[in-house]
């Protein structure tokens, strides 16, 4: 079959190694894809919500199956459009619905999800602008520090943690009165702070059975010690060390299998990923959100764990028939470690040229924000390209892909030394 991937970042590059490897793939697409995508793949020059110019790619193409990487088509609505359109709702989409992607799309949404269904959570409340005096009264009943997130979509910098009351109530009031992160903060849901170390677990479900994929800890911030700014993520390994059995088998009891029959008993439709973003607090889970596709970097080091056909996979969800799939699972650990732009994740450069791609040797490099010009890789994005190991534990692939990674260069090239240092 001919098969269309939507996104163009490092997940992207992931999915289009692990699909291109398959017997059922004819004829991949990346759709608008990257420098990396484009050795595996047709890159085509379309945006993944432009949903008309997508169904003209998947007709005149004949593309049997959709996977869409990133949260914006899906929280507009994607598979919707395929589903009621006539000569698209055959397609195979991998990826939920809108209302399914609402789990993303708002917090107060997931928040209110997970209270139904009885799945551990911080506690909270949410505000508008008509509310705003009512929020910082709130704030005032909560100890330091204040964990503040804009309800919709904001390219993952929409929440803050702010240590001092008084600055957590003007940055409260900016994004509600200022819309400090536009309509993505027309409610702000402020949540009590838990305290201890964090986690991702993914999920891939038809909607009534699941597979629990391999466990993956990113790193957010810019600096070294994770400080400074938030970004997309700097690096991540799987599997995470402290999630031993017991641990996993609370998360599945206590949170992945109320999440996917809580979806089944609330009527929302939903074949895709489940991204469940988690805190281990003393020896219990939490979640922090939901995401409804896989994370990036943590794409990095799971799918290349899994040893399965990914379109096989992909066909058992569509077709509803997950249950009869064993996941085959590497035993060794992973690690990605991102090089981003400088100035990342402020203001950047593009265009500079991208050197010693081709002398990694016994790693995987997946390009994220790359293009091609003038037959020369180049950056063009602020997380640029990410190295991936294996090794027997995370530290000896953390250590190849350190090694690997000063293999490569570009001006003003940056990334953090220290994944992994909280393990």
């Amino acid at each position: 079959m001919n098969i269309l991937i939507l996104g163009s970042g490092g997940r992207e590059h992931t999915f289009a190694y692990k699909i291109a490897q398959s017997a059922k793939c004819n004829h991949l697409y990346v759709a608008p894809g990257n420098a990396g995508t484009r050795d595996i793949a047709t890159n085509v020059a379309i945006s993944p919500t432009d949903f008309d110019a997508v169904k003209k790619l998947v007709l005149s193409q004949d593309i049997s199956m959709v996977v869409v990487g990133p949260e914006d088509p899906l929280v507009q609505g994607i598979h919707d459009f395929f589903r009621t359109d006539v000569e698209l709702k055959d397609v195979s989409v991998i990826g939920p619905e809108k209302l399914g992607a609402t789990l993303e799309g708002s917090k107060e949404f997931a928040k209110e999800f997970m209270v139904k269904h009885g799945i551990p959570t911080a506690g909270y409340q949410s505000f508008t602008l008509e509310t705003v005096d009512k929020g910082c009264q709130f704030l005032e009943t909560l100890k330091a520090p204040y964990v503040l997130k804009a309800d919709g979509l904001a390219a993952g910098k929409g929440v803050l943690i702010i240590s001092d009351l008084e600055e957590a109530k003007k940055e409260f009031r900016s994004m509600l009165i200022d819309q400090k992160f536009g309509i993505a903060s027309t409610t702000v849901v402020v949540e009590e702070f838990l305290a201890g170390i964090e986690l991702s677990v993914f999920v891939l479900t038809d909607g009534k059975s699941y597979l629990t994929l391999p466990t993956a800890k990113d790193y957010k911030r810019i600096g070294e010690g994770d400080i400074g700014l938030n970004t997309g993520g700097m690096g991540a390994i799987s599997p995470v060390p402290f999630a031993d059995a017991s641990f996993m088998e609370k998360i599945e009891e206590q949170v992945i299998k109320p999440t996917v029959n809580g979806l089944q008993k609330d009527h929302i439709p939903y074949k895709g990923f489940i991204f469940i973003g988690l805190i281990k607090v003393g020896n219990d889970p939490f979640v922090i959100e939901y995401n409804v596709r896989m994370g990036d970097p943590e794409t990095e080091v799971v799918l290349p764990r899994v040893k399965n056909d990914l379109v096989s996979l992909f066909e058992a969800v569509s077709q509803e028939r997950l249950n009869e799939v064993t996941l085959d699972i590497d035993d060794r650990s992973a690690a990605t470690i991102m090089a981003v732009s400088g100035g990342y994740p402020e203001a950047y450069e593009k265009g500079k040229e991208i050197v010693g791609i081709d002398t990694i040797e016994d790693s995987l490099v997946f390009q994220a924000g790359t293009a091609l010009r003038d037959g020369k890789v180049v950056t063009n994005g602020g997380r640029v390209i990410a190295v991936t190991s294996f090794g027997d534990d995370f530290k000896q692939a953390i250590k190849k892909s350190y090694q690997n990674l000063e293999k490569l260069s570009f001006d003003k090239m940056y990334y953090r030394k220290d994944i992994g240092f909280d393990l």
